[in-house]
């Protein structure tokens, strides 16, 4: 807590009254990601298997590529590539028929050794080395014909999918395609189980490229559910594959296609059916795959390895059970020096913890441990002697560089040494050997930070300190602090009051949340993370609050799942807390509060208006789950096990069924097309409200997804902020 009261200090003392400027909807929206965006470093990356790394800057409006080396006496530089130099290496296409067409930016680079990076130009993906000035052809790569592409690092293998079937390019020209079913429910190389349990991808290169492990999916067993086509003349729909909770989901299978065989096997995965296949894991050998398998109720994962030449079942490695869920996000890490030795993430002991195992299933060592999380793992030194980590050991609101020497080991624990010095949010990459460290951070009084440190935490170089994008804008005072939940946890707020406050006046308030699991609003950023709206909101008088209430993320396991079973009941009794604190300031009017929330956020905005019924004037609740019973199993069954297992849960937290206590002004807005949470969730809820005779606006973006994006985003804030204007 000792850094809250020095961030409002700081905060409080940037605000001047030479600030005229007031901001536009516009700039509230977009800016913060955009024109009123700190400027960092474009382009940064650490050059493999060296001490070297590479920016772009702009010189005399011409984007460049700079080469430079940390150990250096000439300020680093090394070479510079220009927009030129790369024009002149791609006249011609492999087949020497046409020309590509001409470069007209300078194209992003992914490095590849420490000479040589490679670039996408006109579907074309160019290997460059800078000291021969020479390029060469590695794939064709066309993101519009080759969905959910991977493309592995040895030989420039692409694996993707085109019409839910895999298909395989090699050498050019040789292609194959390596199934045939795919289409009417079976989809093949696609995240499965609804990107839940960290799954963002379903095509897994193996070490050397040698062996591909992908996702096969047979969803024909799974409800459809149509999403609306406005734009066909009659209208049509789209059917997707949709489980709900308590009915059945798809079944998932693991294929292996050894690339000189040319033959695919499948991994001996077993029974039942419904279980969920994740964090898919490769030896660094390529002769196994492991697969933490967790079961349909999601209390039990075993930790599975698998022969990859034949696809049988070799061993477990270890289980984990928890009477509430076991939730693995992370695939195994394997040491460098030691192959057989491996990390592994886990709450285990109710926080997220890296644990050293061996292929044996034996546990050698829980790595990191304390009342904190380690949110990543950052990388290891030469040897392995260190960890690197990213934690919330300081305090849950920040992010901080640790080093763990494992070889120093003297009691229970390793030491750990912390490398960040200065208060706020670090975002961290490490060069191959983890002896350098870009580090771009911010913090509530600090737009932006980027530089250079060593292993020892040691500045070695700024790279960028923007001054603040907002100097010139009249902005209110932003604090954070805590409340107590009533079993006596913290809970954390950040509060924006009005410009030109005046504590003799009483002022509206605008409450935002989202108080639900994987997100955390409260951090000690930026303005709260770039999300200006806020800051417009007080220009137009309001006090804007947001609080992290239990379920919210990265405060420890219990933290987490204490809403089990009865999702949004005791988020309510946290907001309460928050709203019950907001009532007892002299200067709020607690007349006119409003809240609003989107998905997580919108179920819980409808939930104060209904079951805490005159706390709130008005509410805006966007893509809310109504009933949990029609939301997607993996999520919904974690939190609150099935229909038939929990229905005084599912019956409590049916928001249909409170209905007949709204009062005040509630808002629902829905996008027409949203596979997250189905529009039929708020086309109930309105039904419903027809028949008990309540009047809930309701406002539909027919051809937007789960959230608003792009231009309409513009739209969507300009009628939310309006809304609690109007009736405020």
């Amino acid at each position: 807590m000792k850094n809250l009261i020095f961030l409002s200090l700081l905060v409080t003392s940037q605000i001047s009254f030479a600030q005229q400027k007031l901001l536009t909807l516009q700039e509230a929206v977009s800016g913060g990601f955009t024109t009123l965006a700190p400027k960092g470093v474009e382009q940064f990356q650490w050059i493999p298997k060296s001490n070297k790394f590479s920016m772009v800057v702009s010189d005399s409006g011409e984007k460049k590529l700079q080469i430079l080396e940390m150990e250096s006496t000439k300020n680093g530089l090394i070479r510079v590539v220009t927009l030129q130099e790369l024009q002149e290496v791609v006249l011609w296409r492999i087949d020497r028929k046409l020309p590509h067409k001409p470069l007209e930016v300078l194209p992003p680079v992914i490095w590849m050794d420490a000479y040589t990076f490679r670039f996408l130009h006109d579907s074309v993906w160019f290997a460059y080395n800078y000291g021969d000035k020479k390029a060469r052809f590695l794939c064709y790569y066309n993101p519009k014909e080759m969905e959910h592409a991977e493309i592995e690092a040895t030989n420039f293998k692409t694996a993707y999918v085109k019409g839910d079937n895999l298909h395989l390019n090699l050498q050019y020209p040789e292609t194959r395609q390596l199934t045939q079913d795919g289409g009417k429910g079976i989809v093949y190389g696609q995240a499965v189980h609804r990107n839940e349990f960290g799954i963002e991808k379903g095509l897994f290169w193996s070490p050397v490229g040698n062996k591909l492990a992908f996702y096969r999916m047979d969803e024909t067993m799974v409800s459809e559910y149509p999403l609306y086509k406005l734009e066909d003349r009659p209208a049509t729909v789209t059917m997707i594959r949709y489980p709900i909770a308590g009915s059945k989901s798809h079944h998932v299978t693991v294929g292996v296609h050894n690339v000189a065989t040319n033959k695919t096997i499948y991994l001996q995965t077993g029974e039942p059916k419904e279980q969920y296949l994740t964090n898919i894991s490769w030896s660094p050998d390529e002769k196994h795959v492991f697969i933490a398998i967790v079961n349909r109720a999601q209390n039990h994962m075993w930790l599975n390895q698998y022969d990859a030449e034949t696809g049988a079942f070799v061993k477990t490695l270890f289980e984990e059970t928890h009477p509430k869920y076991v939730e693995p996000e992370n695939g195994m890490i394997f040491l460098k020096s030691k192959p057989d030795q491996f990390l592994w993430f886990s709450e285990r002991d109710g926080y997220n913890h890296l644990y050293l195992y061996d292929l044996t299933g034996k546990l050698i060592k829980q790595v990191t441990k304390g009342p904190w999380v380690v949110t990543s793992l950052v990388g290891t030194g030469d040897n392995d002697e260190e960890l690197f980590v990213m934690t919330t050991a300081e305090s849950p609101l920040e992010r901080h560089l640790y080093c763990i020497k494992i070889k120093s080991r003297k009691s229970d624990i390793y030491p750990m040494v912390k490398l960040t010095q200065e208060a706020g949010l670090h975002n961290i990459r490490a060069n191959d050997a983890c002896k350098f460290f870009y580090d771009d951070f911010n913090n509530a009084a600090l737009p932006r930070k980027v530089q250079l440190i060593d292993d020892d935490g040691s500045l070695l170089q700024i790279l960028a300190q923007p001054e603040s994008t907002l100097k010139d804008y009249q902005l209110g005072e932003t604090n954070t602090g805590n409340l107590k939940a009533d079993d006596g946890t913290d809970l954390y707020y950040r509060i924006y009051k009005p410009i030109n406050f005046d504590a003799n006046k009483k002022y509206p308030v605008v409450v935002y949340l989202y108080n639900g699991p994987h997100l955390q609003l409260v951090t000690n950023n930026w303005q709260g993370g770039g999300n200006l709206w806020y800051h417009y909101m007080a220009q137009k008088g309001f006090v804007v609050f947001i609080l992290d209430g239990r379920g919210s993320s990265n405060r420890g396991l219990a933290f987490e799942n204490a809403v089990h079973r009865q999702m949004g009941t005791l988020e309510i009794r946290d907001q309460l807390v928050g709203a019950n604190w907001l009532k007892q300031q002299p200067w709020v009017d607690s007349t006119r509060m409003g809240i609003h929330g989107w998905s997580y956020g919108g179920f819980m905005t409808t939930s104060m208006m209904t079951r805490a019924p005159g706390v709130f004037k008005a509410g805006v609740a966007g893509g809310p789950v109504i009933d949990w019973g029609l939301y997607e199993i993996m999520y919904t069954e974690r939190y609150m096990d099935t229909p038939e297992e929990n229905p005084e849960g599912y019956k409590t937290s049916n928001l249909i069924n409170h209905i007949d206590n709204l009062k005040g002004k509630l808002l629902i807005i829905h996008g027409a097309q949203d596979d997250v949470v189905l529009w039929q969730h708020t086309l109930w809820y309105q039904q419903e409200a027809i028949k008990k005779g309540k009047q809930v606006e309701y406002f539909v973006y027919p051809q937007h997804p789960h959230n608003v994006r792009g231009k309409d985003r513009l739209h969507l804030m300009e009628m939310i902020s309006n809304y609690f204007i109007e009736n405020l």
